[in-house]
């Protein structure tokens, strides 16, 4: 995971999460698909989501960047956007009490990919792994990720490991047709030879893992 393209390949990913009053939930949302095409003028927006299940009142949301410098050219871009500052981050922080950022690679086994129709919904699971980096538990964890791509009932978006934030992070983000499709497609899952010895063999450098039912903001080009 940590070798390879990764090292040779400046592009990141900050992975945003902020979460917002519950009374005020529905109207950031609102104000968030009204005025976040003067966000995405500044820099690429991967997805932006909110939870549905697994965690309330959250949202999610992931930016590209090409490097340190070019993430430095645009937040300080954005702190000058009088549009962006007074349309929306002024009217808005009131309405969040937390905010968390990390900055992820996507894992060089794995593209960032995207669904193949719009209107589904996106799980987003997050492992929290053993100490000791890629090199101990990197070839288990990939190898349980391809056993279920490979029973193809759902489909694998990206695949990324933390560079800043909780260190032995990595989020995978899966899309499926419905939460239903997805529930009948874990428990064949479950019943699949290959899969159940894949996940026993990465399971044993699981420190804690949590599952997020995500579902994509009008604004978001992931669908």
């Amino acid at each position: 995971l940590a070798t390879g393209p990764r090292q040779n390949n400046g592009i990141f990913y900050e992975i945003r999460t902020y979460d917002i009053k519950p009374a005020k939930m529905k109207e950031f949302l609102e104000l968030a698909n009204k005025h976040f095409h003067l966000r995405t003028a500044h820099s690429e927006l991967v997805g932006f989501w909110y939870t549905d299940l697994g965690a309330l009142n959250k949202v999610f949301h992931v930016w590209k960047y090409d490097n340190f410098a070019h993430r430095t050219a645009v937040r300080h871009a954005l702190a000058n956007d009088k549009d962006w500052q007074g349309k929306f981050i002024s009217v808005v922080l009131p309405m969040i009490e937390k905010q968390h950022n990390e900055v992820a690679y996507l894992v060089p086994w794995c593209q960032l990919g995207k669904p193949p129709k719009e209107g589904g919904v996106y799980e987003w699971v997050t492992f929290q792994m053993k100490p000791g980096g890629p090199a101990l538990w990197g070839e288990a964890f990939q190898a349980a990720v391809s056993a279920h791509i490979n029973t193809g009932y759902t489909r694998l978006i990206g695949v990324f490991h933390t560079e800043y934030g909780l260190l032995n992070t990595v989020h995978v983000l899966w899309w499926n047709e419905s939460p239903d499709h997805r529930a009948a497609g874990r428990h064949s899952a479950h019943e699949d030879a290959r899969v159940v010895a894949a996940v026993r063999d990465s399971v044993r450098f699981l420190e804690s893992q949590q599952n997020v039912l995500l579902i994509p903001m009008q604004c978001s080009p992931l669908k």
